[in-house]
C-alpha cells in the first residue's frame, strides 16, 4: 500500500529542497518511489537528476482537444501518461507543470485523477511536491493523503503562508490523514508568539532543519542535490514508516 506525502509552502522556503532530501532518506527504506512535481515552477527534477520531456498539462491540453472517435481520452491518456514517466534507480518522475488555461477540464481532471490513483499504487511511498495553493489537489489526486508536510522558514510570513496553505486544502476538501510542519533554514527555537500562532491553527512543528550554506549555494547553481548535503530528516522520515 502507497504512503502519500504531499509537501507545500510557500516560495522560497526551500520546500523543493526538503521534497528531493525527503526522497533520498524514503530510498534508504524502501523503494520504488514515485515523485511528482506538481509546482508549476518545476525544478525537483534538477535536485533528482531528471531530464523530462513532456509535462501532464502538455498531455492535458492534446487529451481536451482530441476529437478521434476511434481514440478515447482515457486510452490516450493511459498510453501517453506513461510515455513521460522518467525512470530512475528506484524512483521515478512525472512532471504536471503549467495549470490549466481557459475553459472546462472537468472530465481531463477526472481520467487525470483516476490514473494517478492507480498508477500510485505501483510505488511504496508518493512525494508530492506542490505549490503554495492546495486547491488543485482535490481534483488531482484520488487517494487520501498520508502526510501534508508544510515548510516554512522561521519568518513570520513563511509560517502564515504554510497556515494559509493547511487551511485551503482542508476548505478544498483534500482527505487528509495527518499534517505538520518543519521550519527550514532554522537558526533557532521559534519565539512564543510563533509557536502559539502554529499550535491554534491545528498543526505541530515536526522538526527544525538549520541553515545550511552548502544547500544554498547548490541551489543557486542548479545543481543535483548531493547525498553529501542530507538534513536532519531521519526523525521524520521514522515517524511516517510507523505510520505506514
Amino acid at each position: 500500500m502507497s504512503y502519500i506525502i504531499a509537501v507545500a509552502g510557500k516560495g522560497g522556503v526551500g520546500k523543493t529542497t526538503v521534497s528531493a532530501l525527503l526522497i533520498q532518506e524514503l530510498l534508504r527504506i524502501e523503494k520504488p518511489v514515485l515523485a511528482i512535481d506538481a509546482d508549476p515552477n518545476s525544478n525537483l527534477n534538477v535536485l533528482m537528476g531528471f531530464e523530462y520531456k513532456s509535462t501532464i498539462s502538455d498531455i492535458r491540453e492534446e487529451a481536451k482537444n482530441l476529437t478521434s472517435p476511434a481514440f478515447s481520452k482515457s486510452d490516450f491518456f493511459n498510453m501517453r501518461l506513461q510515455e513521460i514517466v522518467e525512470e530512475g534507480d528506484g524512483i521515478d518522475l512525472l512532471v504536471m507543470g503549467r495549470p490549466e488555461g481557459p475553459g472546462c477540464y472537468c472530465a481531463v481532471n477526472n481520467i487525470l485523477r483516476d490514473y494517478l490513483g492507480r498508477l500510485a499504487k505501483n510505488y511504496r511511498f508518493v512525494v508530492i511536491d506542490n505549490e503554495a495553493g492546495m486547491e488543485h489537489l482535490s481534483r488531482r489526486t484520488a487517494d487520501s493523503i498520508d502526510k501534508l508536510l508544510l515548510v516554512s522558514d522561521p519568518t513570520a510570513v513563511g509560517i502564515q503562508s504554510a497556515i494559509h496553505a493547511f487551511r485551503a486544502a482542508k476548505d478544498a476538501g483534500v482527505k487528509i490523514k495527518g499534517a505538520s510542519l518543519i521550519i527550514n533554514k532554522s537558526k533557532g527555537v521559534l519565539g512564543n508568539d510563533k509557536i502559539k500562532a502554529i499550535k491554534e491553527s491545528g498543526l505541530d512543528i515536526s522538526g527544525y532543519i538549520l541553515f545550511q550554506e552548502e544547500i544554498e549555494k547548490n541551489s543557486e547553481k542548479g545543481n543535483k542535490l548531493s547525498t553529501v548535503s542530507r538534513l536532519s530528516l531521519e526523525h521524520l522520515v521514522q515517524g511516517l514508516a510507523l505510520n505506514t
